[in-house]
């Protein structure tokens, strides 16, 4: 992870524009994708956009298996933490802006592209729901898999940008020999 050692400035500087141009892009792809969700395909029928819709369009069906939904996540994944207090969300903004902040010192001492993309995923898909939060007070979740009636909790770009991201590193962590050899 953050490790003692901190790359040349050179280094810093490349790894650092890979990272914030990712997570830039990310968290474009996510309002975009949001905006897309919420005005176009399943807009508002009656009442304000948002979590206080009160007839919101219903879902569509893509697949057998995918549909888009509307969703207003007021939690963390899968909606844990969820809860109506209106500091909630205030908290949850300041957790993710605590890990941003961590993962950017990271960033800052990273000398590997690979890692510099993962991380600047999971920067962009935190400021993604950091962005709904602060406009909505919740994080708009839209996209439904399903399989034989089980629906995975639906979700959007900004959470599988921290997920693969996240994934990633894991895995990057696991199965890098560089440091062991």
């Amino acid at each position: 992870m953050v490790g003692d050692t901190v790359a040349p400035p050179a280094v810093r500087r490349r790894m650092l524009g890979i990272g914030f141009g990712i997570a830039v892009i990310a968290m474009l792809l996510d309002q975009v994708s949001k905006w897309w969700i919420l005005d176009v395909m399943l807009p508002c029928l009656s009442g304000p956009s948002g979590p206080w819709c009160q007839v919101q369009a219903p879902p569509i069906e893509v697949t057998g298996f995918f549909n888009l939904v509307m969703a207003w996540n007021r939690g963390v994944s899968f909606g844990m933490f969820a809860h109506e207090a209106d500091l909630m969300p205030y908290v949850l903004i300041a957790v993710a802006l605590a890990i941003t902040a961590f993962l950017v010192v990271w960033l800052r001492r990273t000398d590997r592209v690979f890692q510099a993309v993962c991380i600047g995923l999971v920067i962009g898909g935190a400021l993604g729901n950091v962005i709904d939060r602060l406009r909505f007070g919740a994080v708009a979740d839209f996209l439904d898999v399903h399989v034989a009636g089980w629906h995975w909790p639906a979700f959007n770009v900004a959470d599988s940008c921290i997920v693969v991201g996240v994934l990633l590193l894991v895995a990057d962590g696991l199965f890098d020999r560089r440091d062991r050899q």
